[in-house]
């Protein structure tokens, strides 16, 4: 069953792949909103410059989109080296950022919201 469909292996593998990125710390996954390591701290205090972090995010979530879109197009174009599983698992992370993403512009706006109605 080479030819293209999906063997009881190669499902199992993909479940071994899912499990050991569950497990890696949250800094390292695709799409985490965590700040990075090159983000630049504040000399001393350990706080995270809000702008770089923010600014981080949003590339990995762009590299994580543009990697999607690429693996698909090689599929497209008839690359046997990227399978339909490794397409499809790669739009569903990028989705799975954006989502993040944009969950988190919307609980900013609904904090800018809340500390534009308090009263002084």
């Amino acid at each position: 069953m080479k030819a293209g469909g999906i063997d009881a292996s190669r499902i199992e593998s993909m479940l071994a792949q899912l499990k050991a990125a569950a497990q890696r710390p949250q800094s390292d996954a695709i799409g985490s909103l965590a700040p990075s390591a090159n983000v630049q701290q504040s000399q001393g205090t350990g706080r995270v410059n809000f702008s770089d972090a923010l600014k981080t995010s949003l590339n990995q979530v762009n590299k994580v989109q543009v990697e999607a879109e690429q693996l698909g197009k090689n599929f497209a174009m008839g690359d046997d080296s990227v399978s339909l599983s490794d397409v499809m698992i790669a739009g569903q992370k990028a989705n799975i950022s954006f989502q993040a993403t944009v969950q988190v512009r919307n609980k900013l706006v609904s904090a800018y919201h809340d500390i534009m109605n308090m009263q002084v």
